[in-house]
């Protein structure tokens, strides 16, 4: 009976430290680029789009299909380090756990 409370103590503990990371996620930044620094977006933890900056060099009304590239390479990276850093952050929370895989963060 005490290994139960302690295990369902531990488990809220986590929880709580998972919602603290979590919170925290959405104060930290990230930036995604494309075409050599040419265009960059940045997205918090919680993999919301913060800003967009385009130099004005890379736009050409002829080719607005390597534009719109650009900045969709720019999301995808952004958005990709997000989900990183989430996992990162998350993950030291449940890395001890052992817990199966999905469950973990």
């Amino acid at each position: 009976m005490a290994g139960q409370f302690k295990m369902m103590k531990q488990l809220q503990q986590m929880q709580e430290r998972m919602l603290k990371v979590q919170g925290e996620l959405g104060e930290k930044n990230v930036t995604g680029t494309a075409g050599g620094g040419m265009v960059t977006v940045t997205v918090n933890g919680h993999q919301k789009a913060l800003s967009v900056a385009i130099k004005p060099e890379v736009v050409d009304p002829a080719d607005v299909e390597m534009l719109q590239d650009l900045v969709l390479a720019a999301v995808n990276d952004a958005l990709e380090q997000a989900r990183q850093l989430a996992q990162k952050e998350l993950g030291a929370v449940t890395g001890g756990l052992g817990l199966p895989p999905g469950l973990g963060g």
